[in-house]
């Protein structure tokens, strides 16, 4: 992927324009993608990080037109803390997932909650908003955080699918909030959707969605089965199953494999396959 400018808004289709956050790092790849659905009455999804510069990006994006709906997938740091300073730019109200703050033992100082998240309006699955030429609805897709929803383009067949399905790597499942049960049922729930297009919060626009879903469930399914192996060589602690099964990965990523290794855990044992020992995990004796 060639890195798009940072703070233009580019025409992807013609009813949606991204606009790209400065804010890259090893967990946002080359940022956060706000995307704006519409002309003349606008939607904002995912107005990005609480940053000046963005802001002005978007207010510059928009001139000229009326924000209707400030949208938001979910609320870590780097999707919805803009919101407040767009809706005092604008007036627009904030709509979307359910606010949700956590003590997120994760690794990565990019994914703790937004504590300033303040919606006008929580979405339920399958509710819808419109504008002039242009009909948004909610789909919920708890896994990555419990309280993510993607968001539907019905005029054009695309999805927003914010963190839940990235254009560039897996989604990181960090519990507490990360429920990888929960984030394979949605990934399931995509399979049986017909969406034309993803458009991620992070990465390239995915244009054969269905297959990239399918890859990701049988990527789950395969560190699943690698941390059976793992477990029944002796291999307990989730450090070193990092080791073993990341080979070659960025250190500083080490972390959140952590976070997704326990969530694959924390399913095993909920469905009785393995047994928490403290610090350690085994296989549980049948």
């Amino acid at each position: 992927m060639e890195t798009p400018p940072v703070g233009r808004a580019i025409a992807l289709e013609p009813l949606v324009r991204r606009v790209l956050a400065g804010n890259p790092s090893p967990f946002t790849y080359t940022g956060t993608q706000t995307y704006i659905v519409g002309h003349g009455e606008v939607a904002v999804i995912d107005p990005g990080p609480d940053d000046a510069d963005h802001v002005a990006a978007l207010l510059k994006a928009v001139a000229g037109e009326r924000v209707t709906a400030i949208l938001c997938t979910h609320t870590h740091r780097d999707h919805s803390p803009a919101a407040a300073a767009l809706k005092a730019a604008t007036d627009a109200p904030i709509i979307g997932c359910a606010p949700l703050v956590l003590d997120d033992s994760g690794p990565r100082a990019d994914a703790a909650f937004d504590t300033s998240y303040a919606p006008d309006r929580v979405l339920a699955d399958g509710e819808q908003l419109s504008g002039a030429d242009w009909t948004i609805e909610a789909v919920a897709t708890p896994g990555h955080t419990s309280n993510h929803l993607c968001f539907a383009l019905k005029e054009s067949g695309a999805l927003f699918t914010g963190d839940h399905v990235m254009g560039w790597s897996t989604s990181v499942v960090s519990p507490p909030d990360g429920d990888m049960a929960a984030y394979m049922a949605s990934l399931d729930r995509l399979t049986r959707r017909a969406d034309r297009i993803y458009y991620p919060a992070h990465g390239d626009p995915v244009e054969n969605p269905q297959r990239l879903v399918r890859g990701l469930a049988g990527h789950r399914k395969q560190r699943e089965g690698q941390i059976l192996r793992l477990l029944g060589e002796g291999v307990e602690a989730i450090p070193s199953m990092v080791e073993r099964m990341y080979v070659g990965l960025d250190p500083r990523l080490h972390g959140a494999a952590g976070r997704s290794v326990l969530a694959h855990l924390i399913d095993l044992r909920d469905r009785g396959i393995v047994a928490e020992r403290g610090a350690t995990w085994a296989l549980s004796a049948r």
